[in-house]
């Protein structure tokens, strides 16, 4: 899958970033908040706009500490998460948000506590001492995670996935319907792994997990989908999961749903709506903390205003407004414990 979808993006998806690596970890479906009952309406607030901020790839420290020095695990993974990111390494405080959330049962979180082994502070000598050893949290995980696997719990399977590194908890996972499971089963088989007696039957495999996936509504199998049915010229195919995934506001998708209907270029066969593409492309001047955003929107804006008039524009900064207050938030939808 990732060199299929590699060689479509390269001919097909207007880019402005380089792609990030697959890297064995578990994804969050949609990346959601849910509401917790033990936070204040101003901390949940605060949280909501941590993580939105986080998957933005905006600094989102100072809100995700109102709700996680009130004790809420998800928040604590998240800053751990962002102070990771911050120093691109392991450091006190990072660890300490870490455990508190671990100690909570957070699975993410004694992931990232179990493999500090591999992260770069190892490779400076500098990391800190916590109060369990990462083997110790590896044990603690597979403790806690594998009941709830055995039990039917999808997602306990995934992580079981990345506690093992056993592909048939992947497996198992998948079957049991957690989208990202089947996204990055589709890319496993894909790279190589698993076994199948005929060659034709893991690319089958990985376009049934796709499938799958982006009927689960996860946007990146949908990008990754799109690939396979636009190699096979279903263009019908092509527009209609493009537009399913610039309605999750997965970024990716809506700069090229926004590009495909201002013609810059036309490749899926849209009718020309230059007020539409003009308000997705707009949309994407709020993506202004990282992946080389506003260098694409810079260069893609013109291009289409150009064609328009100023009456036009008009229209299309009421249609952006429209859409922004009736769709999913924008966001990049990085990898729960990605690099």
């Amino acid at each position: 899958m990732l060199n299929l979808a590699f060689s479509w993006k390269q001919s097909f998806l207007p880019r402005y970033g380089k792609k990030t690596p697959f890297v064995t970890v578990l994804f969050a479906m949609f990346l959601s908040v849910n509401v917790d009952a033990d936070l204040t309406t101003e901390e949940q607030v605060a949280k909501s706009k941590g993580i939105l901020l986080f998957n933005q790839h905006k600094n989102s420290e100072l809100e995700l500490r109102v709700a996680a020095e009130a004790g809420d695990a998800e928040a604590q993974f998240y800053l751990a998460e962002e102070l990771h990111k911050e120093k691109q390494l392991m450091t006190t405080e990072a660890q300490k948000w870490y455990e508190a959330s671990a100690a909570q049962g957070d699975y993410y979180s004694m992931f990232r506590l179990a493999t500090a082994k591999g992260d770069l502070c190892a490779t400076a000598n500098k990391c800190p001492t916590g109060i369990r050893s990462p083997a110790d949290w590896l044990v603690l995980l597979i403790k806690s995670a594998e009941p709830r696997a055995m039990n039917g719990d999808a997602e306990a399977m995934a992580i079981m996935y990345n506690a093992k590194a056993d592909l048939t908890w992947l497996e198992k996972s998948a079957e049991a319907g957690y989208a990202p499971a089947q996204w990055l089963l589709a890319n496993r088989y894909s790279e190589g792994e698993g076994s199948f007696l005929l060659p034709w039957n893991r690319k089958s495999a990985e376009e049934k997990w796709l499938k799958a996936s982006s009927e689960g509504g996860y946007p990146k199998a949908m990008i990754e989908y799109i690939s396979i049915l636009y190699e096979r010229g279903d263009m019908e195919g092509v527009r209609h999961w493009l537009e399913l995934a610039a309605k999750t506001g997965y970024q990716d998708a809506v700069s090229s749903y926004g590009a495909y209907f201002a013609h810059t270029p036309d490749k899926v066969g849209y009718p020309v709506d230059l007020i539409k593409g003009y308000a997705l492309i707009s949309l994407l001047k709020e993506l202004d903390g990282g992946g080389n955003v506003q260098v694409y929107v810079e260069g893609k804006l013109p291009l289409i205003a150009e064609k328009m008039t100023p009456e036009q524009i008009k229209e299309a900064d009421n249609f952006a407004k429209e859409w922004k207050a009736t769709h999913p938030a924008l966001s990049f939808y990085p990898e729960k414990l990605g690099l």
